[in-house]
């Protein structure tokens, strides 16, 4: 198959980030929502959600094995590696955000705000100084499918911050619709938010948010719109060493440099939902579709973000 078939340049740009020889290769089959791969360097693997299916997989590498992580895993959707290499979660049917310790126990970081449930955290991010900022929208209580169907304890979807010093969880963004996917900018000046709120009203947002972080890193302001999703929705996304922007979208994931224009396309044949670079040079991108998990090699680093 030609490169054409793989990828779609939308300015010269693109070219450049990608081996004309280099395939989307699917990796593993067999999920009903696949979301949140996370990469562990030190062991050479990516862990990733399956939602209904209330279990996380492992793909390793090395070898090319797959295995159940662990299962029930509170309907877990996103997931970042610390500063200090663990594996950080969020789990719909927990409404909590967990991090896995050294020695596999789970320990909650986040379940409540204002003494309230959370409603259902999606995707979270590891700031420098420690601090752990994620999303709750209500995905995972809409219904029975991604969770445990529930009203809102809150009432509404915020963007959070838990202190890395005292545990406190504060809410950093309040006017969002259903924020989603999540990642700060690579000198850490700016916060990327997704809103899918189209999911629940076609005048609702489908967008990517930008804003301003301030001086002390704990608070957001100056937020303007980044981007418009031109195909479905925005899900989760990461940075490349330069500061590309490499989104899911419904027909694979969209490449934005960092000025806000929409340069490429990797094609996928399944809507994605998350992505992350791995591989020992972290130019291996790693794509969950809805019911796989994809790997293409890139011509391009992965930023090591959290």
């Amino acid at each position: 198959m030609a490169a054409a078939d793989y990828y779609e340049i939308l300015d010269p740009r693109f070219a450049r980030l990608f081996s004309g020889n280099a395939q989307v290769e699917k990796l593993f089959t067999g999920c009903q929502w696949a979301e949140g791969p996370a990469w562990f360097a030190a062991g050479r693997y990516v862990v990733w959600s399956d939602i209904p299916n209330n279990r996380m997989l492992r793909y390793d590498e090395t070898d090319g094995n797959v295995s159940v992580f662990r299962q029930p895993s509170g309907n877990s959707n996103g997931n970042t590696v610390d500063r200090q290499g663990r594996l950080v979660t969020c789990e719909h049917s927990g409404r909590r955000v967990s991090r896995t310790e050294f020695d596999g126990s789970v320990t909650t970081i986040a379940a409540k705000w204002k003494g309230k449930r959370l409603n259902s955290p999606n995707d979270a991010v590891v700031k420098s100084d420690g601090s752990i900022w994620f999303t709750d929208p209500s995905y995972g209580i809409d219904t029975d499918y991604e969770g445990d169907k529930a009203e809102s304890e809150i009432g509404a979807c915020h963007v959070y911050r838990v202190d890395p010093g005292t545990g406190e969880v504060e809410a950093v963004i309040t006017d969002m619709v259903r924020p989603n996917g999540l990642a700060f900018s690579l000198d850490e000046s700016k916060l990327y938010v997704v809103d899918t709120g189209r999911t629940h009203g076609a005048q609702n947002p489908a967008h990517m948010r930008v804003f301003n972080v301030g001086k002390g890193g704990k608070k957001v302001s100056g937020e303007k719109i980044f981007a418009d999703c031109t195909a479905g929705l925005f899900d989760g996304f990461r940075l490349d060493e330069d500061g590309r922007i490499w989104t899911s979208a419904a027909d694979g994931i969209h490449c934005y440099d960092p000025d806000g224009t929409l340069i490429g396309k990797v094609k996928v044949p399944e809507v994605t939902a998350n992505c992350v670079f791995g591989g020992n040079k972290l130019n291996c991108l790693y794509i969950a579709g809805t019911t796989s998990l994809y790997m293409v090699r890139l011509m391009v680093n992965g930023a090591k973000t959290y």
